[in-house]
């Protein structure tokens, strides 16, 4: 059952694997998939070929090492499949083992969405267009080990030879970096602006009819902080309430408390700008391609490869509030997220524009993930930490 294409050595291998990794895997027939024969591969295998290109140019992923995401060398030959593969049906059931995901740690999985925001501005600072989106900081650096354990941050800045630490998000907003010419471009509200930090990227709709495009950069290495579980937390709406459309409605009830807000989460995002981007696309996602509208997937990068293809099948906002929709389909790991953490997590990327950010700021389902693996990669699951 599912085993297609594989040995009886290679089963056995893959049922000793099982047992290693406390039956996190179960192998599972493409045929046995709910909803799998329905689906557009065609979309999948373009979004999965735009990870691919990117593996074998330069398969920058595989510098980490990822519980259940193979070497490059395992991936090489199925990439250079897909970029000549006519049927992407057959291309993805001849090519992979599909195993379906146990998470004891959360059994119902969660999903959740981001998207691309938008807002108006312009290049240089107006009296509407007062806050900047910062580039990266040339004093912002990574830390070693020891540096990082120490401290308790992996980024920060160095001065005088001593490692510390980088500016708060308030710290920079009330204009730390002014001055140092790191301005890409400027909005008229902070909200805005921080909402694209939290997404990682976002456009910037200029007078003229064009777009700056942005992309994630660098963060600064402080703590996150979800502030609408802290609204939630301090009574200003029920849990299961709780939305980026809550927040924001709370947010504009009351400016001046809403910066106090943010400030709490001490995490700061920089952006780079993203030159002749297809419109059609999203930003580049962490493995460095553009993200395909509800086809990336972002994934804990610690268990799975950039550009490894799942199954996901879970419900998602749609209509009167509280009504959902059957959600199955071919998703791509392209991108990971800092609350981005366990087996069965994953954030939908649902493009850009007023639709994308209504259905993602409601967004939190429950559901499953079933991963693809190369067979290269599958054969080779005894040998994953």
């Amino acid at each position: 059952m599912g085993f297609r294409g594989l040995s009886l050595a290679s089963i056995l291998v893959i049922a000793g694997a099982m047992t290693a990794a406390a039956a996190t895997l179960e192998p599972v027939g493409f045929s046995a998939i709910p909803g799998w024969a329905a689906d557009d591969h065609r979309a999948g295998l373009a979004a999965f070929r735009r990870s691919c290109r990117e593996m074998i140019d330069e398969g920058r992923g595989f510098a980490r090492p990822a519980r259940f995401g193979g070497s490059r060398q395992q991936w090489l030959a199925t990439c250079r499949k897909a970029l000549t593969a006519s049927y992407a049906k057959a291309f993805f059931e001849t090519s992979f083992q599909a195993f379906r995901i146990h998470d004891e740690a959360r059994p119902e999985g969660l999903f959740t969405g981001y998207y691309e925001p938008e807002a108006a501005g312009s290049r240089t600072p107006t009296s509407a267009f007062g806050v900047p989106l910062y580039r990266k900081p040339a004093d912002l650096v990574g830390f070693d080990a020891a540096t990082e354990a120490r401290l308790g941050v992996k980024y920060g800045r160095v001065v005088d030879g001593r490692p510390m630490p980088y500016y708060t998000r308030r710290d920079i907003e009330e204009g730390v970096l002014a001055g140092r010419g790191l301005e890409i471009a400027w909005i008229g509200d902070w909200a805005d602006a921080f909402f694209m930090q939290v997404q990682g990227s976002g456009r910037v709709r200029l007078a003229d009819g064009s777009a700056i495009r942005l992309a994630f950069a660098a963060k600064t290495g402080q703590p996150y902080t979800g502030i609408g579980g802290l609204l939630a937390e301090r009574g200003a709406f029920a849990r299961e309430e709780m939305s980026m459309q809550a927040t924001r409605a709370w947010m504009a009830q009351d400016p001046k408390a809403a910066r106090q807000l943010m400030w709490e989460n001490k995490s700061f995002i920089f952006f780079r700008e993203v030159e002749g981007a297809d419109a059609d696309l999203g930003p580049p996602g962490a493995q460095k391609v553009p993200l395909t509208p509800l086809r990336s997937l972002a994934v804990d990068r610690s268990l799975w490869m950039f550009g490894t293809p799942f199954w996901l099948d879970t419900r998602t906002p749609s209509g009167p509030k509280g009504s959902h929709v059957l959600f199955r389909q071919l998703m791509i790991a392209q991108d990971t997220g800092t609350a981005i953490r366990g087996l069965a997590r994953g954030d939908v990327f649902w493009g850009a524009g007023d639709h994308a950010a209504l259905v993602a700021g409601h967004m939190k389902s429950p559901g499953s993930l079933i991963v693809l693996l190369p067979h290269a990669v599958a054969e080779g699951l005894n040998d994953a930490p």
